[in-house]
């Protein structure tokens, strides 16, 4: 049996961006319950040199779209240059699962031996092939700003537990 690009791609990143979406609902609920301004948990970082969770949310989108977006050959969602609150993330987070899951399925399954141009935000590019950038770049990425938004939240108090993270059985 094997697995398709689509399969590894818009097949993974879109539960886990609903999971994401989830998690800031609790946060929101955490926020209104507790008496805490929502931006507060928006600027929480694990650590001095970590982005803080809006950025978290943030990259973890820009992950699942750019890395598809490359896959299927097209040009990436551009989200706008804000600081969104919660409800403005969960709109992106939307936003993004519905920009994957209206690609090419077959442009993404064609894609593992093409060569794609992954560009950083500093203008730097990095060279992979369509398997590569998935499976050693932007799956790891994706997954390591899912869990550190996860972190936070958890950090900070919301009542969350792995399944959380993990979402409903599938």
């Amino acid at each position: 049996m094997t697995i398709s690009l689509h399969e590894a791609s818009v097949g993974v990143f879109v539960p886990y961006l609903g999971n994401l979406s989830a998690l800031l609902d609790r946060a929101s609920a955490h926020a209104r319950a507790n008496n805490i301004d929502a931006a507060i948990l928006l600027n929480l970082r694990l650590a001095p040199t970590l982005y803080e969770l809006s950025r978290q949310v943030g990259e973890a989108n820009r992950h699942a779209v750019v890395a598809c977006a490359l896959l299927a050959g097209r040009a990436p969602h551009a989200f706008p240059v804000t600081e969104p609150d919660l409800t403005g993330l969960k709109s992106r987070i939307a936003t993004a699962i519905e920009f994957v899951q209206g690609l090419p399925r077959a442009e993404i399954d064609r894609a593992a031996d093409k060569e794609v141009v992954f560009t950083f935000k500093n203008g730097a590019t990095r060279k992979f092939t369509g398997r590569s950038l998935l499976l050693t770049f932007s799956v790891p990425q994706f997954f390591f700003h899912v869990t550190t938004a996860y972190g936070i939240l958890r950090h900070a108090g919301v009542d969350l537990a792995k399944k959380d993270f993990l979402g409903p059985p599938r």
